[in-house]
């Protein structure tokens, strides 16, 4: 059964205004079913087919006289040759909507995008289900702690228990998981990585030895929600620090890792300058560091960790859906380890956010908030804590306890 993708809409508006749309993301998310059901009865071909691959690589020249746009091509990356070939036929015909691309590098990655197609191509980063999506919930206005936000969400939530939160970040977003429960999570994915391995990490980067890549994910995932340390990832895998950064922007090309910023400016002297690590996929590093069940996730030590990282990932998904790229998104800790969960950037405001999984907020829980009022040029708005609470309640001033069914 096909669920409908919030960035369906973001594709559709795309097709209107450019005459490529290029869908990325991580393998398995959806992309070809979404493009597959938009693009209705138009002629498809995917650079999965070695045949087809060749001809795209050697014969770029032909290879849209044998394949006339409007075209859906499947697995772009293979073929880096076309997106000249995209270009010159955009430059003479300047018709919209005439070529729907996917694959699975982000396209800052894919040779050819940023040169070739600059104005002439909209972008959509697609990541597996969010909860809204699963949910069947088509409010699909990305995540910000305002007055406004919450009197349109309020409209659209339904309940999840506590327990089907963790069998949530248990299983994780991939389609194939949700739409099948009968589906062994193990055996998926441990196919998932070997794939990846095969096929995705191959294109990306000469990796002699893909044992040691392997470990260096699992240690990634291990480090979800922390502080990036990369001399401590490569001294956890065995690989100089110069391979661990090279590996871990593979991560992030391929979408599976999310890398938040820290805010900071010229006043703020003793903010750390060092990204936090997020994988989006939070049932793919509960596979990858050996959490088997939700209850032995949800009662262990890095339960705080993956809580967090499921609420950063469905925060990212609804501004990916409406085909915001760059993220508003920041984190802000200073040299005394006080720390603020996430910050959104909206018109010049600072909205702060704590993110903890247990279901009984304090107002200790939003205290270092004031750390912002004392930063110069620094507006803020309202925030709150994110919880496992079931009430969305103003606490404290404008900020409130907000509830996971209110992402």
């Amino acid at each position: 059964m096909y669920i409908n993708r919030h960035a369906e809409k973001t594709v559709q508006e795309l097709a209107r205004m450019f005459g490529a749309v290029l869908v990325a993301g991580p393998r398995q998310v959806g992309k070809t079913t979404m493009l597959a059901q938009l693009t209705g009865g138009m002629h498809c071909v995917t650079l999965d087919d070695p045949i087809l691959r060749a001809s795209a690589e050697e014969e770029s020249g032909t290879f849209f006289k044998d394949n006339p746009p409007p075209v859906f091509v499947d697995e772009i990356q293979k073929a880096p040759a076309l997106f000249e070939q995209i270009k010159l036929y955009l430059d003479r015909e300047r018709n919209k909507g005439q070529f729907f691309l996917c694959g699975s590098q982000q396209f800052k990655m894919m040779k050819g995008v940023s040169e070739s197609l600059a104005g002439r191509i909209g972008l959509v980063t697609l990541l597996g289900f969010s909860l809204r999506e699963s949910r069947g919930i088509v409010f699909d206005v990305p995540f910000l702690p305002t007055e406004e936000y919450f009197s349109q969400r309020k409209l659209y939530t339904t309940d999840i228990s506590y327990d089907e939160v963790w069998n949530t970040i248990h299983r994780g977003s991939m389609p194939e998981l949700q739409n099948n429960p009968d589906f062994n999570w193990q055996m998926f994915y441990g196919a998932y990585v070997r794939t990846y391995m095969e096929r995705d990490v191959r294109e990306l980067s000469e990796i002699g030895d893909t044992v040691k890549f392997t470990k260096f994910m699992v240690a990634a995932a291990a480090s979800t929600g922390q502080l990036l340390n990369l001399s401590s990832l490569a001294r956890d895998v065995g690989i100089s620090q110069p391979t661990a950064e090279r590996w871990l922007s593979i991560l992030v090309a391929s979408n599976l890792v999310y890398l938040l910023q820290p805010y900071f400016n010229n006043i703020t002297k003793r903010a750390v300058k060092t990204p936090k690590l997020y994988f989006l996929d939070t049932g793919l590093a509960a596979y990858l560091t050996k959490w088997n069940t939700p209850d032995v996730l949800k009662n262990g030590a890095m339960a705080g960790a993956f809580f967090e990282s499921f609420v950063v990932s469905e925060i990212v998904k609804s501004y990916y859906n409406r085909g915001i790229l760059e993220l508003p998104l920041y984190f802000y800790r200073d040299k005394d380890r006080n720390e603020i969960d996430l910050l959104i950037e909206e018109n010049g405001i600072l909205h702060p956010i704590a993110m903890k999984k247990h279901a009984d907020p304090q107002k200790k829980d939003m205290e270092t908030f004031d750390l912002l009022d004392k930063i110069p040029n620094v507006k803020r708005g309202p925030g709150g804590v994110i919880c496992l609470y079931d009430k969305l309640i103003t606490f404290r001033g404008e900020d409130r306890i907000i509830p996971v069914s209110y992402l």
